[in-house]
């Protein structure tokens, strides 16, 4: 059934650099087309990115990226070195910065976090698939 997608995962870890954050924009990309949810490219980049920054930014970690499929649902997940849990913010107007997790709860379908004993911490955000009908 094509537009479906079969369970399937991917994952991928990237250096501490500024670098990377674009590099995990490419994975998720990469895979997404390979299993053909073109549609879902540019809102699972998005939130890539912006976890991605946010590992960067503030756990100033390595971190890894994963991306699987279930039959309804595709879950990009971010995982740093750092327990700091992200907090939402109000960005005013004029602020370069603290919107990410806000446009992180709009184009997803839900996301969370989930900490470790170890001391880590995994940003995850969910993507509905759609079936072969849903256009």
């Amino acid at each position: 059934m094509a537009g479906i997608a079969s369970n399937w995962s991917h994952q991928a870890t990237f250096e501490a650099s500024p670098r990377s954050a674009s590099r995990a924009r490419a994975f998720v990309t990469e895979h997404l087309v390979e299993h053909r949810l073109l549609y879902l490219v540019d809102p699972v980049r998005l939130v890539a990115s912006e976890l991605a920054t946010n590992a960067l930014v503030h756990a100033q970690t390595a971190f890894s990226v994963s991306l699987a499929s279930s039959e309804q649902t595709v879950i990009l997940t971010v995982r740093d070195q750092s327990s700091a849990l992200p907090r939402p913010r109000v960005a005013r107007a004029m602020d370069l910065s603290g919107r990410g997790l806000e446009i992180v709860d709009i184009v997803t379908l839900d996301w969370g976090t989930n900490e470790d004993r170890a001391g880590s911490k995994a940003v995850w955000a969910s993507f509905p698939v759609r079936g072969p009908r849903e256009f």
